[in-house]
């Protein structure tokens, strides 16, 4: 249908079928009222890449550089591309609704999915997913903004009750949200899995109808989390419009009829979900161009998304160190490339954010292409929590690079063992919760095969491993080696539902081939407890690795002898999605493992170093000192190395700025004290003063200050011009390329009240833009930004914004501590406001 009457469907409906429209009716999509012609819709992870509906036996998607690198653009217009491209992928997958972008507040340096959010600072987490959503519903594909809100740690999150200020909660937290509804109005939200002030947010009337609806006049469609609503009444009371996923857990279909008919849940109330849920059909339908149950595609792998992806990729790569100009390199350079991140491709944090790729390059790939003499090296240390998968490695007994599986209805040794498929893989770390076939009897209950053939290329000890939610034993040469099944322990697999690695070693002989067999028992015979519901409602999960062992410190004496050989090396060191991800919080700052040693003794041998840091969030660099130039290059997606290798080379001139501050320890951020959940409860004691704010409140350094990074070429900027005019701050100046490299610079445009009548930051971030200047062009830049959002605070006691009267400074400059050109104004009067 290409249009869509809303009021009529609405006095259509009857009961039974407004009940199925505000829940869906699987992992991924809505309901269908095929009486009446109201198609399902397709929703997909996520905020960094369009999965699909599969995480078992998906369709490779293209994967984006994750939050903090996007907004370490500061390129508004690079940001609106990522959001089309991203819609462009959805199409391919058949999605109308991409469940992002993420819009929380990295309190700290250690929330597991800091790395999938945009910045710390409100303005700049607002005005980027303000122009990612605008790039998505350009295509006509639904944005979803999420998670409102205050869902700022992975730490017991379903129950967790976050305590904020009402200051704090409007100037940090719901700032973001606000910003992007006012500049591209998503056409959907999520609400988050904690509480806030004591009431869960799906079902909080004051967060969702009062301010999201009321005040801000907002008018799309609400969706919970993913099996985080608790409540019946409560939820749909407060304007909860989707349960998700389905079948639902709160809104069953006699729950909610019998709610309606007893008259605990007005008819009238039932309707406005009702309504809400048909606003976003009839705009998908009217604007997406996806048919319903379209299928699933790769199409969109093509040389045209392999560039954009980047070119997005290299201009989120943040340049911290250069001395003595280093960088960029020469393709002729002598380079050693060493690290536990050089060959393996760091593309995304874990959780929502992971997907299967079109394919990946890994920094090696990319740096090596460029180079004219094949350079050297070495792995230096590994930083592996579960071993590397093993199935990357495996062969069919038909020689292909891949292992079988066979699934059944029995377990191993059934008489008759009722047979339901078969197929190949190659990825052995297999989430299997939507794991469906229409042989299956009960849907959660099957048992899975696993047979490959291993050829080890090194004589020497190797270690295996297996994980699972479920059960599982692994057979080398129908041996039994490794038993998952027996006595279980929990451990962190399947976001902490599943259990340990268990591990075993063997010797094992080169070139000679070796039978590898995995039994699996999907979840419900997992012997172990689990309350979670993503876990109890599926398949479970099954991992099982590899890895030769070594001796690390052997490792790193080989990585000295090889940096003493090259004239220049390259350092590639960071995280992975096993230390950043959905589910569980970071415990410190630090690298994993040797990383630091290794750092240390190759400086030693070779001063010139360039360090490559993947991160998604702030680690420490004890050795900051002893390095002459560092990268931070994030989970930069699918081009990674080829991004990396851009900027290493001075193809692209490194322009991004830092989206969050680096602090020198963990113990300096604000939000050390009141990270973790206490008692069921998580503290905002910094109130408003996150990230620059705090620091710059109490005079602390840090390593890398908010909106820092450095380029290749130089600029000046000068002739600041500012005047008011029609309820918006103009800002103009002058911004001169005075270096030997085209080059772009990022304005930052910061407020300072000079004297408030209560306590206010120091400065805040207000607008930027980024220019781009060829060798010693110049150009004025013009930045206009509301007056009101600029000046006002949030007033507790009048319960709204405050935009006070007094005199303020506009501080202009290229890093939150670089301001290199300053004017001061003045309001008369105070005036007070609420809504957009």
């Amino acid at each position: 249908m290409s249009h869509l009457d809303i009021e009529s469907l609405v006095q259509a409906l009857n009961l039974d079928e407004k009940i199925q429209l505000i829940s869906g009716i699987d992992f991924w999509h809505t309901a269908k009222i095929e009486r009446l012609n109201i198609p399902s819709l397709r929703f997909s992870d996520g905020p960094n890449g369009v999965r699909g509906t599969k995480f078992f036996r998906g369709v490779p998607s293209a994967c984006f550089p994750n939050g903090t690198a996007l907004a370490s653009s500061f390129d508004k217009e690079l940001l609106e591309e990522a959001g089309q491209l991203m819609a462009i992928e959805a199409k391919s997958k058949g999605a109308h609704v991409i469940l992002g972008p993420t819009c929380n507040i990295q309190r700290g340096p250690l929330g597991g999915r800091g790395f999938e959010s945009y910045s710390p600072d409100p303005v700049l987490a607002g005005l980027s997913s303000a122009r990612v959503i605008k790039g998505m519903q350009d295509q006509g594909i639904v944005a979803t903004l999420k998670h409102y809100v205050c869902n700022d740690l992975d730490d017991e999150r379903n129950s967790v009750n976050s305590v904020v200020t009402q200051r704090a909660l409007r100037e940090i937290y719901l700032l973001p949200f606000q910003l992007a509804i006012r500049d591209s109005n998503p056409r959907a939200i999520m609400s988050s899995y904690n509480k806030v002030n004591g009431e869960h947010t799906s079902q909080s009337n004051y967060l969702l109808n009062q301010i999201l609806r009321q005040e801000w006049g907002w008018d799309g469609t609400i969706m919970s989390d993913w099996f985080g609503v608790y409540s019946l009444k409560e939820s749909i009371d407060s304007g909860l419009d989707i349960e998700m996923p389905g079948p639902p857990i709160m809104r069953k279909s006699d729950s909610v009829a019998h709610a309606v008919t007893s008259k605990e849940i007005h008819l009238k109330t039932l309707d406005e979900r009702v309504r809400n849920v048909l606003k976003l059909v009839k705009y998908s339908i009217e604007n997406s161009g996806i048919a319903e149950s379209a299928p699933e595609s790769d199409s969109n792998n093509t040389p045209e998304t392999s560039r954009k992806l980047k070119k997005i990729a290299a201009d989120s790569i943040v340049l911290l160190k250069n001395n003595e100009n280093l960088l960029p390199l020469s393709k002729d350079d002598s380079v050693a490339i060493i690290g536990p991140n050089a060959k393996t491709a760091r593309y995304c944090g874990g959780g929502s954010a992971s997907l299967l790729t079109y394919y990946v390059v890994d920094p090696f790939t990319g740096i090596s292409s460029k180079l004219v003499t094949k350079p050297g090296y070495s792995i230096g240390t590994t930083i592996h929590k579960n071993l590397p998968e093993l199935g990357q490695f495996l062969y069919t007994k038909d020689n292909e690079k891949a292992f079988s599986c066979k699934t059944y209805l029995d377990p191993p040794g059934t008489a008759n063992r009722r047979f339901v498929e078969s197929f190949n893989l190659q990825n052995s770390a297999l989430t299997l919760f939507d794991y469906k076939n229409d042989k299956f009897i009960n849907g959660k209950l099957f048992y899975m095969d696993f047979e490959g053939y291993y050829v080890p290329d090194e004589d020497g000890d190797y270690e295996f491993g297996l994980a699972c939610l479920g059960t599982a034993q692994l057979f080398i040469n129908d041996k039994l080696f490794i038993d998952n099944k027996t006595h279980q322990i929990a451990g962190s697999a399947a976001l902490g539902c599943g259990t340990i690695e268990v591990k075993n070693s063997i010797k094992l002989n080169k070139g000679e081939k070796y039978k590898i067999t995995v039994e699996f028992g999907s979840s419900p015979t997992y012997t172990l407890e689990t309350n979670d519901a993503v876990a109890s409602n599926g398949g479970g999960s099954l991992t099982f690795g590899i890895n030769k062992i070594i001796d690390q410190y052997e490792e790193i004496t080989k990585a000295v002898e090889l940096a003493k050989n090259h004239d220049k090396v390259v350092l590639c060191i960071g995280t992975s999605l096993e230390y950043e991800s959905e589910g569980f919080d970071r415990p410190d700052m630090e690298l994993p493992g040797l990383q630091n040693e290794l750092v240390e003794a190759v400086v030693r041998a070779n001063p010139n170093v360039i360090v490559v840091n993947q991160s998604g969030t702030p680690v420490s660099f004890p050795w900051i000192d002893d390095v002459p130039c560092l990268l931070q290059a994030w989970f930069t997606g699918i081009e990674t190395g080829n991004a990396i290798a851009d900027v290493l080379f001075g193809d692209v001139n490194p322009s991004a700025k830092l989206s969050l501050t680096f602090p020198i320890r963990n113990q300096d951020n604000p939000a050390y004290f009141n990270f973790k959940s206490n008692n069921g409860q998580v503290l905002y004691g910094e109130d408003v003063y996150v990230d620059y704010r705090f620091y710059e409140k109490i005079d602390r350094p840090v390593l890398f200050p908010f909106g820092y990074g450095l380029s290749y070429t130089t600029f000046d900027l000068s002739n600041l011009k500012v005047w008011i005019q029609n309820e918006e701050i103009k800002v103009h100046l002058n911004v001169k390329n005075t270096g030997g490299f085209d080059g772009a610079e990022v304005i930052q445009v910061y407020i300072a009240p000079k004297s408030p009548s209560i306590t206010r930051p120091v400065k805040e971030l207000k607008d930027f833009t980024k220019v781009f200047l060829q060798k010693t062009e110049m150009k004025t830049v013009e930045i206009n930004t509301s007056l009101k959002y600029a000046i006002s605070y949030f007033d507790e006691y009048q319960n709204e914004w405050c935009a006070e009267k007094g005199e303020y400074e506009i501080l202009v400059g290229n890093s939150s501590d670089n301001i290199l050109l300053s004017e001061k104004f003045t309001i008369e009067k105070t005036q007070f406001w609420l809504g957009l």
